[in-house]
């Protein structure tokens, strides 16, 4: 049973202006000295949570991505942020999983934020995205996902066993809402029966957002084994595989869960 080791980058972001969040999560990057499995950016790393998507949106082609499979290759670690993304003539939130294989895959955010009009400008994503990392299953999410526990579900089944064993939320969470940001991360980590990590920005943009952070690191539990306050960080952790399963087998509460699919 491998242990997992998780970089989350909690920062300010430049709003709009690619080139220097390239930079800049280059330069955080290269603080991490520790070897990691698994680095994870906030939402709209490169660019704020921005409706621009006309002006920034990127190809799948794009500097963006492109700068994302490079800097998986070059630290032998999946590299995990969303990026807004322009295909067939729509505009995604996308989350981009990088590995360092060269493969890149992804998920696009399933529940735009309509209080920020992310609504009527992106378009909502239809699957979940599994990922699979020394041993673990970790399945992705962006930010307004947290609130809808259906799409969240962990499901299990006596042959594939639990859908996953860490979930990850990126976020561009407002300080006016922080409260909730960290209960709910809590109660999808005691629900699932999983870890769950949240990555979210702090500063302030343009639109005058304030944002505090939060970011945790939480075990099945619903024990909160790391919290960042408002503050930028670089921080690895690694999370332990063996607790998580002695858990599952001492407490098997998936045994009893409710059985449904989801209708799109």
């Amino acid at each position: 049973m491998q242990d997992l080791t998780v970089t989350l980058i909690q920062t300010y972001q430049y709003w709009q202006d690619k080139e220097a969040n390239h930079h800049h999560f280059k330069s955080l990057i290269d603080q991490i000295t520790l070897p990691t499995d698994l680095i994870i950016l906030p939402e709209m790393w490169s660019t704020g949570f921005s409706m621009d998507a006309n002006r920034l949106a990127e190809s799948m082609e794009g500097d963006t991505v492109a700068w994302m499979a490079r800097i998986a290759n070059e630290r032998n670690a999946c590299l995990i942020g969303s990026v807004i993304i322009v295909e067939h003539g729509l505009y995604y939130n996308r989350l981009i999983a990088a590995m360092p294989d060269d493969n890149i895959v992804y998920y696009d955010k399933r529940h735009c934020f309509r209080m920020a009009g992310e609504d009527k400008i992106y378009t909502p994503g239809q699957k979940l995205l599994t990922l699979e990392i020394n041993g673990w299953k970790i399945r992705p999410f962006v930010c307004y996902d947290l609130r809808f526990p259906v799409w969240s579900r962990n499901k299990y089944d006596a042959v594939h066993g639990w859908d996953y064993d860490l979930s990850l939320y990126i976020a561009n969470w407002p300080a006016a809402r922080a409260y909730a940001w960290k209960s709910l991360a809590i109660a999808r980590a005691i629900e699932n029966q999983s870890y769950v990590i949240t990555v979210n920005r702090i500063g302030e943009d343009t639109n005058g957002n304030q944002y505090s952070g939060d970011s945790q690191v939480i075990n099945s539990y619903g024990q909160v084994l790391h919290h960042l306050d408002d503050q930028a960080y670089v921080k690895t952790i690694t999370l332990e595989k063996s607790l998580l399963v002695k858990h599952r087998l001492d407490f098997p509460v998936g045994l009893d869960a409710d059985k449904f699919e989801f209708v799109y």
